[in-house]
């Protein structure tokens, strides 16, 4: 944690008195976004404790910046005002903590405001993400008597998810849920989206939903006064505050819970690509009408991470598949084994390896996304400096097989080529000769096929397939589970390796469930522990239990 930075510890002074307990609660008091903004303006003059509004945000969300408009605000009204900043580790990692007081000068004297808030004690927490507007939940800083939650719905999600080998999202519901019982009274609703709509960013929407709350004791003009004052940007800033001001009075809260699943794209025509409109006709033809969206997203994928002919060999396998699932009754099922199988062949034949890597680094389209991210304009030039490790491994299985096979089996001639390639390379892929190198590796697909990668990725493709099409006439529910286990494999390079690693060690287990009802949850149970940690301890822990059985 950083220490605290006291942005304006020149209007700190010594309050004159305190209210009672009641009395201070009864003026903070603000119930419904239609309060009379009036009255709420002369009770909080009166008061002689001050307004106080945390502010979270993750770094590059414009925390410092609404801030600042909020200082501003204040003093252009005649509050004294100070704002202090616990910074965060680093960007996307922990968010820094905005914390702002302000209350009028009493009797010509200044009053002296705390630098952090206090539990229990704070009127408005802003939070930039939605979890973050939880884990002001879990420091204390809502109370359900007080203090008034605006929040953006969308999710920045932090590193503790990411590194996770499985799903390690949070549930924004069960922060929604939270602030229900936590807040007084909550705001949320995704603001990121609608400032990106007005060509704004966040803390302009944030800025607006503040406002439209009615906590603070100053008119909506006085709102934009400040925006407006702060020169740059100004009119697009206006315009989020307004969309958000708007939102935040005609419908303050999103439903999280009703957000509906992603689906899939229903098969359409192709107009002037023939090849493609076989493909879809052959999905039509060939396959029962439930594995049609899955099938036509696996080959979608394909088409984009090879060529034509490589979506035709992925419908060419699950042709075969889908016929042994009709000769072991899979269609009283619903085709659970073809729909499985639609889903993680296309994920296994869409492996990550450094062309695809290489080919996902030059596209014009991820050019196009970081500079909207960042906000550059047509004539301002943007650089990417990329990371990248390369070992040995990678190159070795981007040559040829027999090439790349040759120096595998030469250890010595390896380990001095790998001290070569082995170390970490920082890569500005906006200058011609970076871009050139990644651009010349991305058009290597067109010989994939012929690369010890991917000799290698369809033997252990093809021994998965048999083991889980062997269980089908004996146990149809766990050859599906079979199937499913694909999802530990993923990435490249070391992350790769673990999972492949995970997912030979719960296929090992299959003779042992082969012969048991309840094998399907069982090797379930076995996947969930595989996903739990990185080092695999979990996974250790499940397979001692499954030879005991």
């Amino acid at each position: 944690m950083g220490p605290l930075r006291p942005s304006h510890a020149r209007r700190r002074h010594r309050l004159a008195a305190a209210p009672a307990r009641g009395e201070a609660d009864r003026l903070r008091g603000v119930e419904g976004a239609a309060v009379d903004q009036h009255a709420t303006s002369e009770a909080r003059l009166a008061s002689t404790k001050p307004l106080s509004i945390a502010i979270l945000a993750m770094g590059g969300q414009g925390g410092g910046v609404l801030t600042d408009w909020i200082v501003a605000l204040a003093e252009a009204q005649g509050f004294a005002a100070q704002s202090t900043s616990v910074p965060g580790v680093a960007q996307r990692t922990g968010a820094t903590i905005y914390y702002i007081e302000m209350l009028p000068p009493r009797d010509g004297v200044a009053p002296i405001l705390s630098l952090m808030p206090t539990p229990g004690d704070v009127d408005v927490v802003i939070a930039a993400e939605m979890m973050e507007a939880g884990r002001s939940i879990l420091r204390g800083l809502v109370t359900p008597d007080k203090t008034v939650v605006i929040a953006s719905t969308h999710r920045s999600f932090a590193v503790s998810e990411k590194e996770v080998p499985g799903d390690g999202t949070g549930d924004p519901r069960a922060v929604v849920d939270a602030a229900d019982f936590a807040a007084k009274r909550t705001i949320a609703f995704d603001m990121e989206a609608l400032a990106l709509e007005n060509g704004s960013v966040i803390s302009a929407a944030l800025f607006g939903a503040l406002a439209a709350a009615a906590v603070l004791p100053f008119d909506r003009s006085a709102f934009e006064a400040t925006i407006r004052a702060a020169g740059r940007g100004a009119e697009a800033s206006l315009r989020a505050f307004d969309a958000a001001y708007a939102r935040a009075r005609d419908k303050p809260r999103d439903d999280v819970a009703a957000v509906p699943r992603k689906r899939l794209d229903p098969l359409p025509d192709f107009a002037g690509h023939p090849s493609l409109d076989r493909l879809v006709g052959r999905i039509r033809a060939e396959f029962p009408d439930v594995a049609h969206g899955l099938l036509f997203a696996g080959v979608k994928r394909l088409v984009d991470f090879q060529d034509v002919a490589y979506a035709n060999e992925y419908l060419d396998r699950l042709g075969a598949l889908v016929v042994r699932d009709r000769e072991h009754g899979g269609a009283a099922d619903g085709f659970a084994f073809t729909v499985a199988a639609a889903k993680y062949v296309a994920v296994a034949m869409a492996y990550d390896d450094v062309i695809r890597v290489a080919d996902l680094k030059v596209r014009g389209a991820r050019f196009a996304r970081v500079r909207a991210e960042v906000g550059a304009k047509a004539d301002q030039i943007v650089y990417t400096t990329e990371y990248l490790h390369p070992r040995m491994d990678e190159v070795c299985g981007t040559l040829p097989k027999r090439l790349g096979q040759w120096i595998e089996d030469r250890p010595r001639l390896f380990a001095a080529l790998d001290r070569l390639v082995n170390r970490g390379r920082r890569m500005r892929t906006g200058t011609v000769v970076w871009f050139a190198s990644l651009y010349l590796v991305s058009g290597l697909r067109g010989m994939r096929r012929g690369t010890l990668r991917h000799y290698r990725e369809r033997l252990h493709r093809e021994a998965w397939l048999g083991a889980a099409t062997g269980l089908l006439s004996s146990n149809y529910d766990l050859a599906v589970e079979a199937l499913k286990c694909r999802r530990l494999v993923k990435g490249y390079s070391d992350t790769h390796a673990r999972g492949q690693s995970k997912f030979d060690r719960v296929m090992a287990a299959l003779p042992l469930l082969a012969g048991r009802q309840d094998g399907a949850d069982w090797l379930r149970r076995l996947c969930q522990a595989a996903l739990m940690d990185e080092e695999g301890l979990a996974l250790d822990g499940a397979l001692k239990t499954v030879a005991t059985l």
